[in-house]
């Protein structure tokens, strides 16, 4: 918890790699897709 106090006040860096940042990037569109996929899902099933 204080590590999340320390990054938020700006105390702390973290470097990233591009080969990191990409991955994250790869990653956060795989979780939208399947958040989308699975409120289409929970559309259809609810209309049934």
């Amino acid at each position: 918890m204080e590590a999340g106090k320390e990054r938020l006040t700006g105390n702390t860096a973290r470097a990233a790699t591009l080969d990191e940042v990409k991955e994250l990037h790869r990653e956060a569109r795989d979780l939208k897709e399947v958040v989308a996929e699975q409120t289409r899902e929970l559309r259809l099933f609810k209309k049934a």
